[in-house]
C-alpha cells in the first residue's frame, strides 16, 4: 500500500491541549537510558509511584517488556536496535499526545538512536542518562546477564561486544554509583516540573 493511501485522523480528535487541561498535566517523554543494571527500571518505578501518588497519569515503557511482546521479533544487531528504538519512540509519542507522562527505560546505546527517538517524539522529549560503569553493573547483575556474558553465552552485549556511547547533550545525568534511587527519582521529578 502506498503512503498516498494513508490519511491520518489526528485533526478530528480531542487536542493534546484539551487533554492536558483535563488531566492537569502536559504529556511528556522521559527517555532514560544506560547499561543493563544501571538502575533504569528501578528509578522508573520509583518515579511512577511518586507521580501516581500525587495524582499524575504515568506510563512506563520498559525495554524488557517491549522485547517480550511488541519487539519480540527483534534481535540485537544495529538494524534491530534501530527498529526497537523506533517502535518504542512511536508508542511513547502516542501516549504523550494523549497527555501521559511517559517514562521510557531502554538501553539506547548509540547517540544516533537517541537522536532518532528525539526526532520521532519531538519537543516533549527529555533525555536522561542513567550512568554506571560496566564493572558496577556487572557486580549488580540483577538479571544474571553479566554472568552469562562472562561465560560466553551472550553475544553483542552492550558495553562489551557492542559499544555504548555516553551522551553529548543529555537533559539530566544520574550517576547511580553516587546517587541512590530516591535521590535519582527526585531529580527527574524536578526536571519534569521545572522546580
Amino acid at each position: 500500500m502506498s503512503q498516498d493511501n494513508i490519511h491520518t485522523q489526528f485533526h478530528r480528535f480531542v487536542s493534546p491541549g484539551e487533554k492536558a487541561e483535563l488531566l492537569g498535566q502536559a504529556g511528556t517523554v522521559l527517555w532514560m537510558y544506560g547499561l543493563s543494571g544501571s538502575g533504569k527500571s528501578t528509578i522508573a518505578a520509583a518515579i511512577e509511584r511518586t507521580l501516581h501518588d500525587s495524582g499524575r497519569y504515568v506510563v512506563i515503557l520498559d525495554g524488557d517488556n517491549f522485547r517480550n511482546g511488541l519487539n519480540s521479533d527483534l534481535g540485537f544487531s544495529d538494524e534491530d536496535r534501530r527498529e526497537n528504538v523506533r517502535r518504542v519512540a512511536e508508542v511513547a509519542k502516542i501516549f504523550a499526545s494523549q497527555g501521559a507522562i511517559v517514562i521510557v527505560s531502554v538501553i539506547t546505546p548509540k547517540r544516533v538512536l537517541r537522536d532518532q527517538a528525539r526526532a520521532i517524539v519531538g519537543e516533549t522529549f527529555q533525555e536522561i542518562y542513567i550512568k554506571a560503569s560496566f564493572e558496577t553493573c556487572a557486580k549488580r547483575d540483577p538479571k544474571g546477564l553479566y554472568a552469562k556474558v562472562a561465560a560466553g553465552e551472550i553475544k553483542q552485549f552492550t558495553g562489551k561486544d557492542s559499544g555504548f556511547e555516553e551522551p553529548e547533550r543529555a537533559d539530566l545525568v544520574l550517576d547511580t554509583e553516587s546517587v541512590d534511587v530516591s535521590q535519582s527519582a527526585e531529580q527527574v521529578i524536578r526536571l519534569l516540573t521545572g522546580a
